[in-house]
């Protein structure tokens, strides 16, 4: 079985089927179905999941995110020291608002061994051939998106770098866990690092006294430490978008204030870099890509619409993207996941098995195959 990285991958959320999205309300909200129930739903959807993906061609496959209602709270709200809380009113996106759910820190953060995303990694690789992968938020999202005000312990109030120090030790703490429950391939969807390229975003960061040029050195210093003693067969990957719920979007900007950091701080293998709009600028970051075994794979495919691209146009992009980095170095993804949050986007679920065959098919024209 080839290893990753491959020339052809996903972010990793999909559609949650319509049974997934009852069953997850009738447990959640209803309590008209016990856990053992959901549970059963959720592993035959994954089941299903997992066949299509390695139907499409594709080496790693995830368990669609099925068990999540977001793509990043369900794993922040079971580490120590973090809670979700309700609140009136979202974050706003493009023309509508997330759900008002928020992060706390109230104690002394850590890694607990009974981390439910252990369980979900293992079963997704219970039921698959080929590489199962699995994502998590990066460490920054347990910062950007926590209000000072929201952080309780009197230590990491007062300095930021107390609370990057455990972070990093429990992200850290993450890796081994998901090492030593077979995990090979994981992936942090640290998409901050793109929010810290929005002038708004900037602004408002400067605005709350914090220097976004500062908040990527540390950002990308927390992913290096969280990662630096992972065993040689542990491939890490990182994930960055400006946003990806019900098809809109919460940030635009060229990745440029964060390329070097990205590329040359981090310690990371794979980038999915978002690429499917003039939001994320030009190409010109890829030429900080250091030459050697570190791949990026361009998300010119979008899940925010059904529209499927063209492969000669795919073509050409890489044509362009090739004059600042190797092609020997890139590969091709879609730009984010199809389902960032269990409501999904505004596609179809053929929509979604299209494109998933287009990356396939991309990689197969411009490199000869999928594991190349």
């Amino acid at each position: 079985m080839p290893t990753p990285p491959y020339r052809a991958d996903h972010v990793g959320s999909l559609l949650r089927p319509e049974r997934v999205k009852a069953a997850r309300k009738a447990h959640y909200e209803d309590h008209t179905l016990d856990w053992e129930e959901l549970k059963g739903i959720e592993d035959e959807a994954i089941r299903e999941a997992v066949r299509q993906q390695e139907e499409a061609g594709l080496l790693a496959v995830t368990d669609g995110e099925f068990r999540r209602s977001f793509w990043h709270y369900d794993f922040m709200g079971e580490l120590s020291g973090f809670d979700l809380e309700e609140r009136d009113e979202g974050i706003q996106f493009h023309g509508v608002k997330l759900r008002p759910i928020f992060p706390t820190i109230k104690e002394k953060l850590d890694f607990p061994d009974d981390h439910p995303m252990l369980d979900h990694y293992r079963y997704v690789a219970s039921v698959t051939k080929v590489t199962p992968k699995i994502s998590i938020p990066g460490p920054s999202c347990c910062h950007f998106r926590v209000a000072k005000a929201d952080i309780h312990p009197k230590e990491y109030r007062d300095d930021p770098e107390a609370l990057f120090a455990d972070l990093a030790k429990t992200y850290a703490k993450a890796v081994k866990a998901f090492y030593d429950a077979g995990c090979r391939y994981l992936q942090m969807d640290d998409i901050f690092f793109a929010y810290l390229c929005d002038p708004k975003h900037r602004a408002a960061k400067k605005a709350d006294g914090q220097d976004p040029d500062w908040l990527i050195e540390r950002y990308a210093w927390m992913m290096h430490e969280a990662i630096k003693d992972r065993p040689d067969d542990m491939l890490i990957a990182m994930h960055m978008c400006r946003g990806n719920f019900a098809s809109t979007y919460a940030a635009e900007g060229a990745y440029d204030p964060a390329a070097d950091a990205i590329f040359n701080q981090t310690g990371v293998d794979v980038y999915f870099m978002e690429y499917d709009t003039e939001r994320a600028g030009g190409l010109e970051p890829l030429r900080l890509l250091p030459r050697g075994n570190k791949r990026v794979l361009p998300g010119f495919i979008t899940t925010k619409t059904g529209d499927l691209e063209k492969l000669d146009d795919l073509k050409r992009k890489f044509d362009a993207a090739s004059k600042f980095a190797d092609i020997a170095q890139l590969g091709i993804a879609p730009q984010c996941g199809f389902a960032s949050t269990e409501e999904g986007n505004k596609v179809t679920a053929d929509d979604q098995r299209r494109k998933l065959d287009l990356v396939v098919k991309t990689a197969e024209a411009i490199w000869g195959g999928v594991d190349r």
